[in-house]
């Protein structure tokens, strides 16, 4: 079997190559890289990547031709798509035109509703489900109902985007006002009452109309934190796989609303971030259209989402349709940073001062 995977210049690729390597009976599929820059680490990486080919970028009129040449060229089979313009644009490509192998791709009415945050906060406020938000424009000059409606401290971010994109904690005016200016590319901000409880995630893997796979885990602290004003930067250093069948079951009561509301089928993979308020009641603060970065760390505590969506694309006739939530062994955190692989352990064995 070969496997194109895409935007391997990030982690979330190159961790689900792992995944498939190192945690699957995949040892020996022939994996094919592609990323938009030629110093994306991944290209270079051979242990992982057969194969490596540096592509336009996925709006380029040039894009789908290259991707067209790779495919047919190396006879890939499947391919997985993580960078999220990348997910966006197989699913418009597959409205009106065959896609030119397999892969997991999410209707587009529901990725295009998903990658902008305030719509899908909008969509959403009336399940109690998501904290109470305001969208303004970075044009804005009045921000009195923006603190009138959150009241005390809040968290803005970019309406659109990953990786905490423009993200911080608002305590006043000023601060926020000299936020706005700091990011000129943001053009419009979504503005979050403050949770200051645990940051948890719920995977879905959706497949062919039917739930079939979740899992959750709590992300703790951020590999590089100190760079980042809001403390987080998207790539999680220290987190816990965890069994919470309650959260898995917000997770999915938003997701049955999206799929009501947009009329897309129930078909890709979603990762539903929550936060905690002061009592512990979880509400949805972004759903991503792909896997993340620690997706190896699930497929190590026995939650192995690459394979079981290479498994479904492949058609093995031995994977189990029925519904299942991963459930870990309790105690079991993970440990991450940059240039290294992460360490599965149990809390209770971490070190003390």
């Amino acid at each position: 079997m070969k496997i194109l995977i895409t935007g391997v210049g990030g982690p979330t690729p190159r961790s689900f190559a792992i995944a498939l390597k190192k945690f699957a009976a995949y040892k020996d599929v022939t994996l094919v890289a592609t990323d938009i820059n030629p110093l994306a680490v991944g290209l270079y990486q051979k242990d992982l990547f057969a194969q490596s080919f540096v592509v336009p970028g996925a709006t380029s009129p040039d894009y789908w031709d290259a991707i067209g040449k790779i495919v047919t060229e190396n006879n890939i089979d499947i391919a997985v798509i993580l960078p999220e313009l990348e997910v966006m644009e197989w699913s418009k490509r597959k409205i009106t035109h065959q896609l030119p192998c397999k892969a997991l791709i999410p209707d587009h009415s529901m990725a295009d509703l998903l990658v902008d945050k305030s719509k899908m906060t909008d969509i959403l406020k009336d399940l109690d489900i998501v904290p109470p938000s305001v969208t303004f424009s970075r044009d804005l000059e009045d921000f009195t109902a923006v603190f009138e409606k959150l009241k005390g401290n809040f968290w803005v971010r970019s309406s659109s985007g990953t990786s905490g994109l423009g993200s911080l904690k608002v305590d006043d005016l000023d601060s926020l006002k000299n936020w706005i200016q700091i990011n000129p590319n943001v053009q419009q901000f979504l503005a979050s009452q403050f949770l200051p409880g645990r940051n948890l995630a719920c995977k879905l893997l959706y497949f062919n109309g039917k739930l079939l796979r979740t899992a959750c885990a709590e992300r703790v602290n951020y590999i590089m934190a100190k760079v980042a004003p809001s403390g987080i930067t998207g790539n999680t250093s220290f987190g816990r796989l965890l069994n919470e069948p309650a959260l898995v079951d917000e997770a999915i009561r938003a997701m049955d609303h999206l799929f009501e509301h947009t009329g897309a089928a129930r078909h890709g993979f979603f990762t539903v971030d929550f936060k905690e308020d002061d009592n512990g009641k979880p509400y949805i603060t972004e759903i991503n259209v792909r896997h993340v970065a620690f997706t190896q760390c699930f497929a190590e505590g026995g939650a192995n989402f690459c394979a079981d969506t290479v498994r479904l694309l492949d058609g093995d006739t031995s994977f189990d349709h029925e519904y299942k939530m991963y459930e870990f062994e309790k105690d079991l955190i993970f440990l991450r940073d940059v240039d290294a692989l992460p360490i599965l352990m149990k809390e209770h064995e971490l070190l003390q001062k």
